[in-house]
């Protein structure tokens, strides 16, 4: 929505409720670009078993198909914020739509391994434009902190229910049409929210179009590719390896040079008056912390789900809907109704102390537990911790930033969950090697043996899960301040108000 400026006379009643209704036309068309962005993280997942066999190529490129789409989304994710802050935000968001929509074409039409990685670094990197984009269209069009609330309620559900999303229709699409379909279907989301954008997105014009700050850029893509890529080849390789340590240190030199360009440059990429206000770097830990335990539920329950309890793709997926249910349930209610009110402080927390709690449930699976008193009550429980801390930290992650920065900070919150999820996936399945190696050495190999030691693992994975989420509870209660987030600083008196 364009900003007016101090002296404009307020809209008419009517002027305003129609601007309402195309606000929350809006909010539809971004929440569409948002679950195509987030389910495309797991959606291959479900169809790489079938890709591989399709194309044939081994399993040591099959993990490409996934780190590919993570390395160019999670690597160029500020440089597409900046870019939305520089070239106008509806526009960065349609040529991210387009150009994801064109990339899983071609993905999908994939005739070998090659064409199928390019199409998924494509995908990455215009994901890096289309998510931050998204979420600072969001953050500007939504300034009165009522209507915030409930708009990011309703888009943090979405970003913490699309991975399972993502499982499900994945397990369906592949059992019932192709895996290529998992990447066809973004054509269909992509054209229904290029009409939506054309018809019903707002935007700013420019008026500050500053340099692009170069040094930034490709200190920022070098060190976060660098950081992503150890990690994993750390989940690959082990941690002691030359080819996980190399670039993982490199990744994090080159990430303390960027640190330093920006407190110099005139322009910064990241502008850190963005990141030192308590709120959102508040949010940005939480966020970075929590999508690390994060992977715990979606790689580790997909395991036991299938090899113990015998899922099909598809129950798979519709094993993770309750938990689906209960994030929409949290953030749409205490995450839109109480964020305005009380603000992040009391609510992120909570939401992540709900959410360690679901995860210590789950190690209390066991070889003959089943989905009703096992696996149930864990997911409804996490479901309902994480829709607490989503749907806060997202509003706190964008709220009072300035526009001319808003591209930037929304970009933050993905890199941010993006490394979460790096990290937390390359720790867990080190973690989860060493426990099965630990429990087998010394007993006779044996099927139940070998059961108990997989067992073993996911324990110990749902416990180091839990300790993120009782991480990421510590981190908001010292970090987040007390009372409602700011008001945006350039929307007009009579909205804020």
């Amino acid at each position: 929505m364009s900003t007016a400026t101090e002296l404009s006379p307020p809209p008419s009643p009517a002027a305003a409720q129609a601007a309402g209704s195309g606000r929350w036309w809006s909010l539809v068309v971004l929440a569409m670009a948002q679950l195509m962005v987030v389910l495309d993280a797991t959606i291959v997942n479900i169809a790489l078993p079938t890709a591989q066999a399709d194309l044939g190529f081994s399993d040591a490129s099959r993990q490409w198909v996934v780190t590919g789409y993570a390395l160019a989304f999670g690597s160029l994710l500020l440089l597409g914020g900046r870019l939305s802050d520089f070239f106008g935000r509806k526009r960065m968001f349609l040529i991210g739509l387009v150009g994801f929509a064109l990339a899983s074409a071609l993905g999908g039409a994939a005739n070998g391994f090659e064409m199928l990685i390019v199409a998924r670094i494509l995908q990455g990197a215009f994901g890096a434009a289309l998510a931050p984009a998204a979420l600072s269209l969001l953050s500007t069009t939504f300034t009165n902190p009522t209507d915030r609330g409930k708009a990011f309620g309703i888009f943090g559900a979405i970003s913490g229910a699309g991975g399972a999303v993502g499982l499900l229709l994945g397990g369906v699409l592949t059992e019932y049409a192709s895996w290529r379909w998992c990447l066809y279907v973004n054509l269909v989301i992509a054209a229904i929210a290029v009409v939506g954008a054309l018809m019903k997105l707002q935007d700013e014009k420019i008026t500050d179009r500053a340099k692009i700050d170069v040094p930034g850029a490709v200190t920022a893509i070098v060190g976060l590719v660098g950081l992503v890529y150890g990690l994993g080849k750390a989940e690959t390789d082990g941690w002691s390896a030359a080819a996980t340590l190399t670039p993982i240190i490199v990744g994090v030199v080159v990430l303390v040079a960027f640190v330093l360009i920006e407190l110099r440059v005139p322009h910064p990429l990241l502008p850190l008056r963005v990141v030192l206000d308590r709120n959102r770097g508040g949010s940005y830990a939480s966020i970075g912390i929590a999508g690390a335990g994060m992977f715990g539920i979606f790689l580790f329950l997909t395991y036991y789900l299938v090899g113990f309890l015998g899922f099909t793709p598809i129950q798979t997926g519709l094993a993770f809907l309750p938990m689906l249910g209960a994030i929409m349930l949290s953030a749409t209610t205490a995450g839109s109704i109480l964020t305005p009110k009380v603000g992040p402080r009391p609510l992120v927390p909570v939401g992540a102390l709900i959410a360690a709690v679901g995860m210590a449930f789950l190690t209390r699976l066991d070889l003959d537990s089943t989905y009703a008193s096992g696996v149930l009550p864990g997911l409804l429980i996490i479901g309902l911790g994480l829709g607490m801390v989503f749907a806060p930290t997202q509003n706190a992650a964008t709220s009072g930033v300035e526009h001319r920065d808003a591209g930037v900070a929304s970009a933050m919150v993905n890199t941010m969950q993006q490394i979460g999820g790096s990290i937390g996936t390359a720790l867990l399945s080190s973690f989860a090697a060493s426990a099965a190696t630990n429990y087998a050495t010394g007993k006779t190999p044996s099927a139940l043996v070998e059961a108990q030691a997989q067992l073993s693992s996911y324990h110990t994975v749902f416990w180091w899960s839990c300790g993120f989420f009782l991480l990421a509870a510590l981190v908001s209660v010292l970090i987040f301040r007390n009372g409602p987030l700011d008001v945006d600083p350039d929307a007009p008196k009579a909205m804020a108000h």
